[in-house]
């Protein structure tokens, strides 16, 4: 990997609007700056990016179905089911087993790396078509494939653990258990029900719908609006990113409590995630632009949908432990460094 192209590629990531946007609202946070951005506004702009990635995810998975059939996206899809599942095992692995935290805390922010992050996609995506190797078409399509297994697998594996835990200092062994499973189950239903899994499974759907079926003089309108390389897009999203930032700034002093090891957690198993992601990308066919963008998305951690469905099945997990890791370690590691190092991992699996 030649290390003048990885300084060259995390020189035309950070300086661009976006992440620069991040880092003013950090900087803001910091010395205590007037920014605010209104909430109403922060969850509207939420919706439309989700609605966004979900829309063209189903315009160009129409496309590739039109043209292909689903000869090339079988293949895609399976591996980001069997990330789904890998992902979360092996940060609960690290964490219980390497790290010590107790069986719960290592759980949830399991559940949280096992999932992925909309924005980091997002992030992702406008680097390498900056880049000139756009990403297959079809990648939003993996994004929402990939966000609810990631949290089942953790919390089912937690539920489990926690259970023969207590049946080993109580003798209400079923009693325990059957609250485990309905706790597991509501759990799984808020993360299927969810704002971010319904907004970008649903408009996937109608993307797809629409692209089959309406003229394309009638579509164009609906393509402009959503379209990810137009200046409503990218707008919003420099926009959301100035609003992570001023969140992740409020959190810069949760990393003293969190300790040095989830600190090198939150990174080190990132990079982990993101080479296995760019390597089992490029066999299932992704080009250049996807194995990067599926290296960061799989690399990413939750910050939206996961932290309900932790609260509400495990609420001995401190969400202290999982939003500081996520949100204030991994997601700007991925923006500033991680999106360029995943574009060098992928031309290094010899992706073109």
């Amino acid at each position: 990997m030649d290390f003048s192209s990885i300084l060259r590629s995390l020189a035309e990531n950070m300086l661009t609007p976006i992440p620069l946007c991040f880092a003013l609202g950090i900087f803001s946070q910091v010395i205590h700056g007037g920014i605010k951005i209104p909430k109403d506004l922060y969850y509207s702009i939420s919706i439309f990016l989700l609605m966004s990635i979900g829309f063209i995810g189903g315009h160009e998975l129409a496309k590739e179905y039109h043209t292909n059939g689903i000869s090339t996206i079988w293949m895609p899809a399976v591996v980001t089911l069997f990330l789904g599942c890998f992902t979360p095992i092996s940060a609960f692995v690290i964490l219980r087993y390497i790290g010590r935290f107790k069986i719960a805390d290592a759980a949830g922010i399991a559940a949280h790396y096992g999932s992925t992050s909309a924005v980091t996609y997002a992030v992702a995506n406008a680097f390498v078509e900056q880049q000139q190797h756009p990403a297959n078409g079809y990648l939003p399509t993996l994004v929402t494939i990939l966000e609810c297994p990631g949290i089942a697998v953790a919390l089912a594996l937690g539920s489990v653990l926690l259970s023969k835990e207590r049946a080993a200092r109580t003798a209400k062994h079923g009693h325990a258990h059957a609250q485990d499973e309905g706790n597991l189950g509501e759990a799984l239903y808020e993360v299927l029900t969810g704002q971010s899994i319904m907004l970008m499974a649903g408009l996937l759907v109608i993307g797809f719908i629409s692209t089959l079926f309406m003229p394309e003089k009638g579509f164009a309108p609906f393509h402009d609006f959503f379209y990810s390389k137009g200046m409503i897009f990218r707008g919003a999203l420099c926009i959301f990113l100035l609003e992570m930032g001023l969140v992740a700034g409020e959190r810069l002093g949760d990393l003293w409590k969190v300790g040095p090891f989830l600190v090198a957690f939150g990174i080190l198993l990132p990079i982990f995630h993101g080479f296995i992601g760019a390597y089992l990308g490029h066999l299932a066919g992704l080009n250049l632009g996807g194995c990067t963008v599926f290296a960061a998305i799989v690399s990413s951690a939750s910050y939206i949908a996961a932290p309900p469905a932790v609260r509400l099945t495990m609420p001995e997990a401190s969400p202290t432990l999982s939003i500081t890791a996520s949100l204030a370690i991994t997601f700007p590691f991925n923006i500033a460094f991680g999106v360029p190092l995943y574009y060098q991992m992928a031309m290094l699996t010899g992706a073109k």
